[in-house]
This record gives structure tokens, sequence and C-alpha cells, in this order.
């Protein structure tokens, strides 16, 4: 419910801040205090439009803060939570509204935006009066409000579902059905890129591989003849190796004959000899390592070419051919097997659809009970509040041929005014007075279900008296039994049934001794009693009045 309201330059309200209670409140004051004023603040604090010339004379902005004590589980603390504001303990709403135009909005002090304040806000408050854009009972809701009247709210979630699934199979079968039909009209060319994948078989890693394998042979094929040369010198008919060897022969024979002379440079030959021989051995292995078959050069680069080629023709790069080939052989595998998961496709659609209808026309039954039933619930209430020659009617129109997330059928609210005349939408048929007196029957007849926790009625009492107007009091009473009632209104026997009453009333600013300031006091039983005979007897305020004003409240406490 709705536990404090402050309020800061809005309008003629100054500062003013209030405290809610459950049960019946009423606001009472003279014509002008302010007290339109007041909904129009905690309207703006629920998102409702802004304006500029809301902002106080003088001051450039000003601020509504509401807030609210709701259970944990509250749809409105749900609708929060999925936007990622915080919710834990109270609901605090504040809007800035600037005298330039511009609104600020905020949820537990989290900037939001006025979509979403709007959206929470629908659910914690309704505001209802004589005007269209005050009810929020709109035709988009009269289905909500049958199925909560009914019980039919887990029903009619139930068949929202089943709305979603055959909604979904019809959307796969089409999916798969499109795909069929292109892979079809490509039927050849798949074919054919099939089978040429297959052939060329390509493998993952194989264009590095290849590439790799051709650069070496080919650099092998640079450096063979250097080594070829080398091998010549070394191993050919031009070897100094067997001249060398001839040499050291020579001089070790001839190195007896002068001791110390020639034994150094023989061992020196000996060495170079043996190096030769390791060179002759080392070159001869290098030639081998580089022996390649051309052939196989050959095999590489056409096994390169072709991977490359087939790359270019499908606009991919090589190592994409392995899952080219895949997705193909699926695609092929998809055409062939197409006709058989369309089939099975259409059957789960069908199915899916079949259960919807069953599950749609039960409680499309159920609501055209709940329906008689709620159109006779507020009938019931419609003698005591001056439309005993009206009608209340619940349409209910069912078009299998049109379903819907909510099932087939459409439903609101019409009223016939009077006998003899054309029954119509409520919204447009019934006068603002009368609206206010259908919105307040049909409140009643749904008690606390589909309600938001907070119901405000904006002077629905205008224009009748006597045992309308206590006809209305006992309503407004009645609900407050299971909601929060405010209510802003001229009738003493809707004021007598308040549990609190708070008076509107106009007085010099505390700011500004040349401004007007709305103030707001809730009063005791004796200041009560004054309001109360004032309604009763106007400005002059006799003690008749005041001896009336106190048997009322006595007979309605």
């Amino acid at each position: 419910m709705l536990s404090q309201l402050s309020i800061r330059d809005i309008v003629l309200i100054e500062r003013l801040d209030l405290s809610f209670e459950g049960g019946l409140s009423v606001l009472t004051g003279e014509t002008g205090a302010g007290k339109s004023i007041l909904l129009d603040s905690l309207a703006l604090a629920l998102g409702g439009r802004g304006d500029g010339s809301l902002v106080r004379h003088g001051e450039d902005k000003g601020q509504v803060t509401a807030a609210f004590d709701v259970d944990c589980d509250h749809a409105a603390r749900l609708v929060l939570r999925e936007n990622g504001i915080d919710e834990d303990g109270d609901l605090i709403f504040r809007r800035v509204q600037s005298a330039d135009g511009r609104t600020r909005a905020f949820v537990n002090d989290q900037p939001v935006s006025v979509q979403l304040m709007r959206q929470v806000g629908q659910l914690l408050v309704e505001i209802h009066g004589q005007h269209d854009d005050r009810a929020l009972v709109g035709p988009d809701a009269h289905r909500l409000l049958l199925d909560a009247f009914g019980g039919l709210t887990a029903e009619a979630e139930a068949v929202s579902g089943l709305y979603r699934a055959w909604r979904s199979a019809g959307q796969a079968l089409r999916k798969h059905r499109d795909k069929v039909e292109a892979a079809a009209r490509e039927a050849d060319y798949i074919r054919a890129s099939v089978d040429e994948l297959e052939a060329l078989s390509p493998q993952d890693g194989e264009e590095d591989e290849l590439a790799e394998k051709r650069a070496r042979m080919m650099k092998s094929e640079r450096i063979a003849s250097d080594i070829n040369e080398a091998s010549e010198f070394l191993n050919g008919n031009g070897s100094p190796v067997p001249e060398i060897a001839s040499l050291v022969r020579r001089l070790e024979r001839k190195s007896h004959e002068v001791p110390g002379l020639l034994e150094e440079t023989v061992a020196l030959l000996d060495q170079a000899l043996n190096h030769l021989s390791d060179a002759q051995m080392a070159v001869e292995t290098a030639l081998r390592r580089t022996e390649y078959d051309p052939r196989e050069l050959e095999r590489v680069e056409e096994r390169l070419f072709a991977l490359r080629a087939a790359a270019r023709k499908y606009s991919v790069p090589v190592t994409d051919l392995p899952a080219l080939a895949v997705r193909m052989i699926a695609d092929l595998a998809d055409l062939d097997a197409g006709e058989e998961k369309l089939k099975r496709l259409e059957r789960q659609e069908a199915e899916a659809k079949a259960l919807f209808d069953e599950q749609a026309r039960a409680l499309s039954a159920k609501r055209h009970h709940a329906a008689a039933a709620l159109s006779a619930a507020v009938m019931n209430e419609l003698p005591a509040l001056k439309l005993e020659r009206a009608r209340f009617m619940v349409a209910v129109t069912t078009e299998t041929a049109n379903p819907a997330a909510d099932g087939i059928d459409t439903v609101e609210f019409h009223v016939q005014t009077n006998p003899g005349t054309r029954a119509g939408p409520m919204m447009k048929v019934a006068s603002g007075g009368e609206l206010s007196r259908f919105l307040l029957a049909l409140k009643v007849a749904l008690a606390d279900r589909g309600s938001a926790p907070t119901l405000v009625f904006d002077e629905i009492d205008t224009g009748v008296g006597g045992a309308v107007a206590d006809a209305i009091g006992q309503r407004l009473k009645r609900l407050s039994q299971t909601v929060q009632v405010l209510s802003v209104t001229h009738a003493p026997q809707v004021a007598a049934r308040a549990s609190t009453h708070l008076l509107i009333s106009k007085g010099p600013s505390v700011a500004r001794s040349d401004a007007i300031a709305t103030r707001v006091a809730r009063m005791d039983d004796a200041a009560r009693t004054e309001e109360i005979a004032r309604m009763l007897a106007g400005a002059s305020i006799t003690e008749e009045a005041r001896a009336a004003a106190a048997k009322l409240i006595a007979g309605n406490g």
C-alpha cells in the first residue's frame, strides 16, 4: 500500500509530507483547495505525464516522492528485479519535474525510465475518476480482470505457453521448409560440390604442410649444385688428396736422413689428410640429403594448387575446406532426408496447434461462464448506485480464426445506461459520473482480485447525494477491507465512513508572505465532525448540522 507521500514545490503545494494507513482514507476540502493537485502529484510519481507548469511559481523544479509497503512476492518487485533495480524494503518512487519541462525518474534512488516507472506504478496504484485518462481499467485490461475474477489466471498463462510452443513449432517448420526448398533449387550444384570435395578430401593443416615441404624441396634443388661441385673437387679426378698423400710418403722416407727437420711438417700434412677425408664423407652425406624425386615435388605442387583452386572456387580459405565439405554433406543429407523431417515437423506443429486449440476452447468456455457471473455481480451493485435502469455486460467475442497468446477471446465491458439505448463499450457509452459508479461496482465485484493494492477514487460521488452517496460510501468501505482506498469526496456520507480523514485547505505560504500554499491536516474527531458538518450545511455551519454530522459518524463507525 501507499505509506508515504512527500511533495515539494508542485503548483500550490509548497512542502507536504503525508503518511497513509490501510483502510479508507478520504480527502475533503473546499473547491480549489488543491485536492486534484494532490492526485496529480501522486500520478506524477507513478510515471504520469510531466509538465513544466506543475512546478510552483518562482521555483526551478518540483519533486514528488511516494513510498510503498508491498509483499515480497508482489509483481512490482518482480518487474524491478528483472530490470536490475534493487527492490529490498519499501519501494520508493521519486520524480523530479523541472520548470523547463524535463523530468527525471528514480526508484529506490536508482535512475529509471519513465516507461518503467509507469509500468510498475500501474501495478501499485489505480486512479479512477470521471475522465478516461484517469481510469486505468481500459479495454486492454478487461480480459485480465475477467480471468482474475474467474480464477483463470493460471489457465490463461498455460494457454499462453501453449501458444508460444505452437508458434515456435510453426517457425521451425517454416525455417526447415525454406531450407529444403533452397537446397532443392541448388541440388545439382550441392551434389557436384560434395563429389568434388569428397574426391579432393582436404585435411586440416594440409596446406601448411605441403607448402613447407615444397619450399624445402626447392631450396634443396638450389644448394645441390654447390654441394656437387664440392664433392667433385674432393672426390673427382682433380682431387688434391692423392697428391698430398704421395707427398707425405716421400717426406716420411726423407725425414730420417735429417732428424728433427720434417717430422712436424709430416704430422700436419697427415692431419690435413684426415680432415679432407672427413670433409669427403660430410659432403657425400649432404649430397644424399639433398637428393629428392622431382616427381614428388610435382605431386606436392599439384596437390597444393588443387586445394587453392578449390578455395578460390568456393570463396573460402583453404583451412575452411574441410568444414565446408562437412557442411555441404550435411546440406545434402538434409535434402535427402528433408521430406521425412518436414513431415515430422508438420506433425509436431499440428499437434502443438491441436493442444493449444483444445485448451483455448476450454478456457473460452470458462471465460463465458465467468463473464455471466461477473455481469451478475456488477448488476447487483448498480441499483444502490442509482444505476438501476442500466445494464452491465461482459462481452466475450470468440474468434477461433484469430488466435493469440491470450487465447481466442476478446473481452470488453459493455454497458447500457438506459432501456432502449444501444449498449456499447463502457469507456465510450457511460458519462463521467456513470463511469465512476460502474468502475466502483466493478471493483466491488472483483474485491481484491485483479486489483492494485491501492485504489484512488477522484470525486466519484459528484452529482449524487443521499442514498446514492451512502451506497458509494458503503462500497468504498467494503473495498477498504481488502485493499487500501483513498477517495477525494464531497459527500459527507462517504467521509463519515473513513478510517482516516485528511482536510485539504489553502493558507499563507511559509516561505513567501505574498503567496498561497495548499495544506493537508489529519483531523481528530472534533475537527472531523466540524468538516462533515460543513459538507452538510455549506458555508454557515449550524448546531443542527454538527449534530447530524456526529450522528452520521456514529452510525458509520
